[in-house]
């Protein structure tokens, strides 16, 4: 599963001239982590992300796209599966508007909010 996250990373690190064990070793981690990443085995934390964007001077937004349009895709599926409301309440009151809302975001957005 090669994502261009890991593609990005794995150009950024040559283009740098490093190896995988030096960016292990800034990351505090094994060399297999960071195979793992530029494999896209592996998806780095939020704090890695970081150190990464550090390490290499620029940023990822490539992952985040990726992560976004993963997240959207389960949250559609899980509000097919959302139950019905049995009881209206004052608190829920504007529940169903919110949920049309929420799916038209979903379905007609991608990964940065741009139609």
């Amino acid at each position: 599963m090669s994502t261009q996250f890991a593609l990005d990373l794995r150009l950024a690190r040559r283009k740098a001239g490093y190896t995988q064990k030096d960016i292990a070793s800034l990351l505090c981690s094994h060399q297999s982590l960071v195979s793992d990443l530029e494999h896209g085995r592996e998806r780095p934390t939020l704090e890695q992300i970081i150190e990464l964007s550090l390490i290499y001077g620029r940023s990822f937004e490539s992952f985040f796209a990726e992560l976004m349009e993963d997240c959207q895709s389960r949250i559609l599926k899980r509000l097919e599966r959302l139950p019905a409301m049995r009881k209206r309440t004052a608190q829920t009151y504007n529940r169903s508007a919110s949920l049309k809302r929420l799916k038209r975001r979903l379905t007609q957005t991608n990964a940065y909010g741009n139609t």
